[in-house]
């Protein structure tokens, strides 16, 4: 058996749920956790985003964490790039499972948001 260094290993590929699958109940929990909104909101912005780049106060553990609920949910794609990890919405998936919901949402956060900082 030849070993293969790590940096030679396949990593395997990220579970993305199929549109069909995306669940609503699913992604309304994913997006009721302030950490996630705030990457929901910050890609609603940008088409795609390096996963270390957003500005949220957390570990980057439990940054991955949120990545992993909002990706399993079927909020967001991720992919890799060598060491890189892009992420990016899936909007026109939840927008043809859910028309209009994540407007809605982001839109609610962000007055409510504003309202609370008054």
């Amino acid at each position: 058996m030849v070993a293969v260094p790590r940096s030679g290993r396949a990593r395997a590929e990220l579970p993305h749920p199929d549109v069909g699958d995306i669940d609503l109940l699913e992604v309304l929990h994913a997006l009721s956790d302030p950490t996630r909104m705030k990457i929901a909101q910050t890609l609603c912005e940008t088409s795609e985003r390096l996963c270390g780049t957003f500005e949220v106060n957390v570990a980057p553990s439990t940054l991955s964490h949120h990545f992993r609920v909002l990706r399993e949910a079927g909020v967001i794609w991720q992919r890799e790039d060598g060491n890189r990890r892009w992420t990016s919405l899936r909007r026109a998936d939840l927008e043809s499972r859910f028309p209009g919901l994540l407007d809605q949402i982001v839109d609610h956060y962000e007055h409510a948001g504003a309202a609370t900082s008054r």
